[in-house]
């Protein structure tokens, strides 16, 4: 009989599903030790964690029987996943289990700010009764803009137009077709807070979001306008916020979630016009039981042989077929990331073409690391292996896939071609045996450099003097140059710059590079690389 072992508080309806399928032995070891869980783990086939168990590389060496890892939950921080991996382990989570509870949430706050509910609560309990002081505003007719049309985004817009809301979204992903069946006006960030009354973030915080609303976005914000963030603390920018509060433009604002938690001493406490809770969006009893319902039944099919959509990690393959894939899975996600920044405006669709070694090999693998590459771009942290593939389905975005055989330089070759509203890039990459990955494409320039994790892009005329240029604009940003390598068509004419950095370029030094003659556009770009 194989056995699961249990280390955190679960559901009971969690349990119940382990227990009831009469397959498996589960034992419960609640709050075990780090020592003891390394003792243990020896004898189990699965693990089921919530986020208190700390799944190491040293836990998953000593599972030599497991096959999978749980967590009732949506995040995995707390284990190991690559390691994981490597050794052949599969991880699941419950990314939808609290979606309904965030997006009710949600609703709930944008109906006590329309209403000043906590504020008049609070009043009365003061031995007052201000009826005047506390008219509200009816959700009936106001436009509600959605920064972020996810799954939690997705659920609040079907709210919104229950009551009435015309609704607004800005999201990269989200298509003129997916826009028109949910019944929603797409829209740029800019414009979706220019005319919206309520205006709800729904996006994960990632480096592209933090501060995603600032001073200049507060600055073309209808005067009165409600702001809500039950999502993640910093893609609203707190001390602009509160300016906008002074200033009037914004009448008044619901958080859940804050740049550094918990906010006892946060200064948007001190507002009246402010609702706050401590991070409690995903905090119901039904949300609770749903992510073990989720997580148990997952590792019941696992363990059966079935399938489960929300697996986090590459699945197990033969160390064969790992040995020649691992390399490409690898370079696919860095070339779908730096697709994903380069593109301007959002992606409709991803063709992939597969050549030499690669188109050999089994696409899946390969094809999911590219999605989680474009992908995480804008949802960091929802994207995995597994659930690339269902994302971008509902996102809207079509996948192409084609191989061929090896017929031009390279030996192996994978292109990346995002297509949107807006336009569209190609990025190819290779492997060279011995020298690791580099990128030899990016649209018409033939390049040839490895992959950094951060790296500057330019697009600027070919003259003398521009190398030189943006060399000292780094270094007198205290930034090294590790690498570089410039494309050209032709003399004179239109040539891209790549360079491989040390570190983060800020704002400052990147706006001194744009202002460079001769400089069409200037990309500071991440890749992940490690």
């Amino acid at each position: 009989m194989l056995k699961i072992l249990v280390t955190d508080p679960i559901s009971e309806q969690g349990l119940q599903e382990l227990y009831s399928s009469g397959e498996f032995e589960i034992i419960e070891k609640i709050g075990i030790s780090p020592a003891d869980l390394l003792q243990t783990i020896g004898d189990f086939d699965a693990l089921l964690v919530r986020s208190q168990t700390k799944v190491t590389k040293e836990v998953i060496d000593a599972g030599k029987r497991l096959r999978v890892i749980g967590r009732a939950g949506v995040g995995v921080d707390n284990i190991d996943v690559r390691a994981a991996t490597k050794a052949g382990i599969l991880v699941i989570n419950a990314p939808d289990g609290n979606t309904i509870t965030t997006a009710e949430f949600t609703f709930s706050m944008m109906l006590a700010l329309a209403r000043h509910i906590p504020q008049a609560h609070a009043s009365l309990h003061e031995g007052k009764w201000e009826r005047t002081r506390f008219t509200g505003v009816e959700l009936r007719g106001k436009t509600l803009g959605i920064v972020g049309f996810g799954r939690i985004g997705t659920e609040v817009a079907k709210r919104a137009q229950a009551f009435g809301m015309q609704v607004i979204a800005y999201d990269p992903f989200l298509t003129s077709a997916r826009a028109e069946k949910m019944g929603v006006q797409v829209a740029t960030l800019e414009e979706t807070i220019q005319v919206a009354d309520f205006i709800t973030v729904h996006t994960p915080l990632t480096k592209e979001t933090r501060h995603l609303i600032s001073d200049r976005e507060f600055s073309v914000m209808k005067r009165g306008v409600k702001i809500l963030n039950c999502a993640r603390g910093g893609i609203i920018d707190e001390a602009a916020l509160l300016r906008a509060l002074e200033e009037g433009i914004v009448a008044g604002a619901a958080l859940d979630v804050y740049e550094e938690e918990p906010a006892i001493a946060n200064p948007l406490l001190s507002y009246a016009q402010v609702i706050a809770t401590p991070h409690l969006g995903a905090s119901t009893v039904e949300a609770q039981v749903n992510v073990a319902v989720d997580v148990a039944g997952g590792l019941v099919k696992i363990l059966r042989g079935e399938s489960y959509p929300h697996t986090v990690n590459l699945p197990a393959l033969t160390p064969e077929t790992r040995k020649k894939v691992e390399p490409f899975v690898q370079l696919g996600e860095i070339l779908g990331s730096m697709a994903a920044q380069t593109i301007r405006g959002g992606v409709q669709q991803v063709q992939i073409r597969y050549e030499g070694e690669p188109a050999q090999q089994p696409a899946d693998a390969m094809t999911r690391s590219i999605l989680k590459g474009v992908l995480s771009h804008f949802y960091r942290e929802e994207v995995h292996l597994i659930s690339a593939t269902l994302i971008a389905e509902e996102m809207g975005v079509e996948v192409i896939e084609t191989k061929q055989p090896r017929h031009g330089t390279y030996a192996n070759l994978i292109e990346v071609r995002l297509s949107g509203d807006q336009g569209t890039v190609a990025v190819a990459g290779t492997v060279v045996p011995g020298h690791g990955m580099r990128i030899v494409q990016i649209d018409q320039y033939s390049v040839d450099i490895a992959p950094s994790e951060a790296m500057v892009l330019t697009w600027h005329r070919d003259q003398p003097g521009v190398i030189g240029h943006v060399g000292g604009i780094l270094g007198e940003a205290g930034v090294n140059i590790a690498s570089m390598q410039v494309g050209r068509q032709e003399a004179g004419g239109q040539a891209i710059m790549m360079l491989g950095v040390d570190r983060e370029v800020d704002e400052a030094h990147l706006k001194k590079i744009r202002d460079t003659i001769g400089m069409d556009r200037v990309l500071y770009v991440e890749l992940p690389t490690s």
